[in-house]
């Protein structure tokens, strides 16, 4: 059971270490609002998500204010649109009206983001999917809270690389199409590898097929809940430092579990999981990348650095399934780039690069994340970056990703603003030696032989 001393026992970690749970999200099931008729399909999905979520974001106000834990977001998941809008859409126009009408009930129920503008095509795409994908430039354009997400591949079914393709030129099309506000559009979409279906954390969150009617996810952070006790334990050996992170990530998922047992209570929704990821933000203090310093590395990037976030992912995991029997997600540690005071210093510093940064995603919970890379960098070079990262997840039976923000108008060392947990990120030089005739072949990447498991 988790009682009051163990909710007094974080005041310290709240108010002086920057600890908070990221997010509350509501994944809601939209397979019953399934209709032939588009103007209907955009009713129902309207009136449930606002029926389902109109107590959401007042629950985590009060919340916040009984136990004094600082909730930062209230989200919802749907189920991927391309399923719901499968019947209707014969357009990607018509997918667009799905992306408004998801905005204008995140804008109802006052949430800060709603996941599952998606699609899953990890083996091949229906002519929904593909409509559904051509249409994410023209509908991140036009909505404001709407998130995207493609999942490109899997372990057990291999890489889509027709969709890998595709995707290149959807990324690049998205920033195109936002170029007025530093092609913001791609921070809000993600391709994956191995996507999971209750993932609580932004752009990727979607509601899975597999999921209840309707369920609370929680997502914690707390890098600098870490770091703090890290700093403790300077020159110790590896076996303390080990064990200082699991007790600190007990503690951290302990506060998760509290807030999505009250949550679901009060909602009267199913508690299903809480996602115990390290996720950083801008504010000085919340960074993954001053973590992998304290444990000893000059500047994250240095030799070391993979081995070290290995181990920190590990120990993480450890301490959380401890914490509470529901834990899933992506669970780890995130290394967005822009989101981390750390990461973007070590970028200044030259001591972090972008294929680093793809050594550490072997090891770390999501992939390339919140990275800005030049406007004109080709459409064949984007795909070639995500089929890396699908391979990586692929092989390793992991969940990988990719967030790129090609940013139109800006090169190599110029600064972009994205604001607000988005924060600001430095352009970084991608290889610009050619993949195009890789990509250009089309087809699928087969499963790796260790997918065979039946």
């Amino acid at each position: 059971m988790i009682n009051m001393f163990e909710v007094n026992e974080t005041n310290k970690m709240i108010e002086q270490e920057n600890l908070d749970v990221r997010t509350i999200t509501l994944g809601i099931s939209l397979l019953d609002c399934v209709d032939s008729d588009l103007t209907e399909v955009n009713r129902k999905v309207y009136e449930k998500i606002t029926t389902l979520a109109k107590d959401l974001v007042k629950t985590g106000e009060d919340i916040s204010g009984e136990y004094g834990i600082p909730i930062v977001n209230k989200r919802i998941s749907v189920t991927p649109i391309a399923l719901v809008g499968g019947s209707a859409c014969k357009t990607p126009e018509d997918f667009v009206t799905l992306a408004k009408t998801l905005d204008k009930a995140a804008k109802e129920v006052g949430v800060n983001f709603i996941g599952g503008y998606s699609a899953l095509v990890s083996k091949g795409m229906t002519k929904a999917d593909e409509l559904l994908i051509r249409s994410i430039p023209q509908a991140l354009a036009q909505t404001e809270r709407v998130c995207s997400s493609v999942n490109l591949g899997s372990t057990k079914t291999g890489i889509n690389m027709d969709a890998v393709k595709l995707m290149g030129e959807i990324v690049l099309a998205t920033a195109e199409a936002t170029k007025e506000n530093d092609s913001l559009g791609c921070a809000k979409l993600v391709v994956f590898c191995n996507a999971p279906d209750d993932n609580p954390f932004m752009a990727g969150a979607f509601h899975g097929v597999t999921e209840a009617d309707a369920i609370i996810n929680v997502g914690v952070s707390g890098p600098g809940v870490v770091k703090y006790a890290l700093s403790k334990v300077r020159g110790e050996n590896f076996e303390i430092l080990c064990e200082t992170i699991k007790k600190t990530a007990f503690k951290i998922t302990r506060v998760g579990q509290l807030v999505a047992q009250e949550a679901s209570k009060r909602l009267g929704v199913p508690f299903g999981i809480v996602d115990l990821s390290l996720a950083p933000t801008p504010a000085i203090g919340d960074s993954v990348a001053e973590i992998l310093e304290e444990i000893g590395l000059e500047r994250v990037g240095a030799p070391g650095t993979t081995a070290a976030l290995a181990m920190l992912n590990d120990q993480v995991k450890k301490g959380g399934v401890m914490a509470s029997s529901y834990v899933g997600g992506l669970s780890g540690a995130f290394i967005p780039v822009s989101e981390d005071q750390g990461m973007i210093d070590a970028v200044n510093l030259g001591a972090l690069t972008l294929e680093k940064l793809e050594a550490m995603t072997c090891v770390c919970s999501v992939g390339l994340d919140m990275i800005a890379i030049p406007g004109d960098t080709k459409a064949t070079t984007i795909s070639g970056v995500i089929a890396d990262e699908m391979a990586i997840g692929m092989v390793n039976q992991k969940t990988t990703a990719v967030r790129v923000i090609p940013v139109i108008g800006k090169g190599i060392g110029e600064t972009v603003e994205f604001g607000g947990l988005l924060g600001y990120a430095p352009v970084m030089p991608v290889n610009t030696f050619g993949c195009d005739a890789f990509v250009n072949r089309g087809g699928r990447i087969p499963a790796p032989i260790h997918s065979f498991k039946n």
